[in-house]
């Protein structure tokens, strides 16, 4: 680990002067901490922002307000994240370890790098880490890589599971810098990295998350998050499926969001299987063709072509769990 300045802030406007780009924000620094001891973050300024004001979970008529300081052990077990937002507390239960969940904060969890070996090692070429220098992950080991929303200047995957469970839900994250305050939906939040992987998302600098909003879920609707991984705990999604359903008395889908983990460069909306789910019953035979319908533009590489298709199969098991389907 390479020498940094340290410096502890109260406020948020204390925290948001530090506009320099090699300065980073440490919250629970379970990913910062790591990266920095392996050389791949080699931060100037460390920021701790562990005392300023951004935590609180408050539930109301008009939905969930969450702190980004919150710790994601803490927003998991909140009996209103648990009653109304079941997505959402599964999808934190399914994360890391107990151990991580309990010090890791909701603003850096949606700010974690991706887990690529590549951007990880730093003796390797990574147009994450160093631009231009090019994505050997493209014709090496890429098992666990993205087939969506790649190019050829990355095909690393996203890899918070609770970015997946918001961006379903319609998150928006609240963005503090000293040019003022700013709401941003979250699945436009993150970019795609075309031919700039090194900019993931629409963070200026300085430029702070300071809470989580998410839109109150319409009665009748069921929620889960479905995660498919190499072993049962503290490992990251090969596939992963959040969706809110919403039927009337009949059981006729009247409202459907989903989004998919683990296949994509950022969390990855599904439109496609949202429209054919709507107006239909909620039936397993409505689920596979509408999840038919999911990453017909899937660009797979030489080791994760099972993918696209593990992906149809998890949007159909999702959703069976999700509505009590027989």
């Amino acid at each position: 680990m390479r020498p940094y300045a340290f410096t502890v802030v109260r406020t948020v406007r204390a925290a948001i002067n530090h506009t320099a780009t090699d300065t980073m924000f440490l919250a629970g620094g379970t990913t910062l901490v790591d990266l920095m001891k392996l050389e791949v973050l080699n931060p100037g300024r460390v920021v701790d922002i562990n005392g300023l004001p951004m935590t609180g979970i408050i539930s109301g008529v008009d939905g969930l307000r969450i702190g980004a300081l919150e710790r994601m052990t803490a927003v998991a077990e909140h009996p209103a994240v648990r009653r109304d937002f079941t997505l959402i507390s599964q999808a934190l239960e399914l994360s890391a370890s107990p151990q991580l969940r309990n010090m890791a904060s909701m603003g850096g969890n949606l700010l974690q790098r991706t887990r690529c070996g590549y951007f990880r090692d730093s003796t390797m070429p990574c147009n994450k880490r160093d631009p231009g220098s090019g994505c050997p992950a493209i014709t090496g080991h890429n098992r666990t890589h993205a087939v969506l929303g790649t190019s050829q200047a990355c095909v690393a995957t996203h890899a918070s599971d609770v970015a997946v469970a918001l961006v379903a839900a319609e998150a928006a994250v609240t963005l503090q810098s000293p040019r003022g305050e700013r709401a941003v939906a979250l699945d436009r939040f993150y970019r795609q990295p075309g031919a700039t992987p090194h900019i993931e998302n629409e963070l200026g600098p300085g430029e702070l998350i300071t809470a989580i909003t998410i839109p109150g879920l319409p009665p009748g609707t069921q929620s889960g998050y479905l995660k498919i991984r190499d072993r049962q705990s503290y490992e990251f999604a090969l596939t992963s499926v959040a969706a809110a359903i919403t039927t009337s008395g009949r059981g006729i889908i009247t409202r459907a969001r989903v989004a998919a983990g683990g296949v994509a460069t950022v969390p990855w909306r599904l439109p496609e299987v949202e429209n054919l789910l709507v107006g239909r019953p909620a039936a397993t035979a409505v689920f596979e063709t509408a999840a038919a319908a999911a990453a017909g533009d899937a660009r797979p590489l030489r080791n994760n072509g099972f993918k696209p298709h593990m992906l149809r199969r998890a949007i159909t098991r999702a959703l069976i769990d999700i509505t009590g389907t027989s």
